[in-house]
């Protein structure tokens, strides 16, 4: 079992070449080449020309590809699904997915790359079940900024307003094997804020979250990936479960509590993970 890592990722412009080749040596676990809200409107094509040459140049290492286009109905989305259907990536993101058809009409441009859909209306958030189950999706980025504002809300630091809308994706990027990040945190120079956000995240059962800094990738990394008590503790289940197993015993007992089937399950993927991680810092 390896379980492809996506604890950090970093939204990049897809018009900035030294950013790019900044990102190539950074310790990412995935890259947002950004056409859409990082481009204004009068580099759109050039922004689709470069980022088509930085891809094809390489160096990327492990570290997964996403290219998100402008929206369809957008003056620029067309020449974006076109032009990233033929770039050197892993997946393309579409913008404010709110239907099942939206993917079906990317589709069509992108043959067989993965799609991955930003979820970041109301409207989306009533259909993500549907978006989640589409058999062309890979993953759910979360667009809490956007959501927000569609809400009519408040930004809070309890980010109360957008819970629900969490919850929901969540829950149906679980129910169909999806992976699925959190939102940006926007006070890139606040570590201990993030770090709260991102241990909201994942206690939630995000895979990671979306950085608009390099300066995040330290935290989002240390708190989405599994600490060493987490590793040493999984380690010891399985042994334990494993054990009694053998001795025609359903449960096991480690540190006072019952060990299961259920809870090994979990066990394996944290060291999946771990193992996973350490072949992308190996690169």
């Amino acid at each position: 079992m390896q379980l492809r890592p996506f604890r950090s990722v970093l939204y990049i412009p897809g018009s900035k070449p030294r950013a790019i080749e900044k990102a190539r040596g950074l310790p990412v676990d995935a890259i947002i080449f950004d056409l859409e809200d990082a481009v204004s409107p009068d580099e759109k094509d050039e922004a689709r020309a470069t980022l088509a040459r930085e891809l094809e140049a390489g160096g990327f290492g492990a570290r997964y590809r996403i290219v998100r286009i402008n929206g369809r109905d957008s003056a620029w989305g067309e020449a974006d699904a076109e032009a990233a259907a033929m770039m050197s990536c892993d997946a393309v993101l579409l913008p404010k997915v709110e239907n099942p058809a939206q993917i079906d009409a990317l589709a069509r441009i992108t043959g067989d790359r993965p799609v991955w859909a930003m979820m970041e209306t109301p409207r989306g958030m009533i259909e993500a079940p549907a978006i989640a189950a589409h058999p062309r999706l890979e993953g759910m980025v979360m667009g809490t900024n956007d959501l927000v504002k569609e809400l009519g809300a408040r930004a809070t630091d309890d980010r109360v307003a957008v819970m629900s809308g969490l919850g929901l994706c969540v829950i149906a990027a679980r129910a169909h094997g999806r992976v699925i990040v959190d939102g940006v945190y926007n006070a890139f120079k606040d570590v201990d804020g993030l770090a709260v956000e991102c241990r909201q995240g994942r206690d939630m059962g995000f895979d990671g979250k979306t950085l608009i800094h390099p300066a995040q990738v330290e935290t989002a990394n240390a708190h989405f990936g599994p600490s060493e008590a987490e590793i040493d503790l999984a380690r010891r289940q399985i042994a334990a479960y494993e054990a009694a197993a053998a001795e025609g015993q359903g449960v096991a007992v480690v540190d006072g509590r019952i060990v299961e089937n259920l809870h090994v399950d979990t066990a394996r993927k944290v060291l999946a993970q771990a193992e996973a991680i350490g072949a992308i810092a190996a690169e």
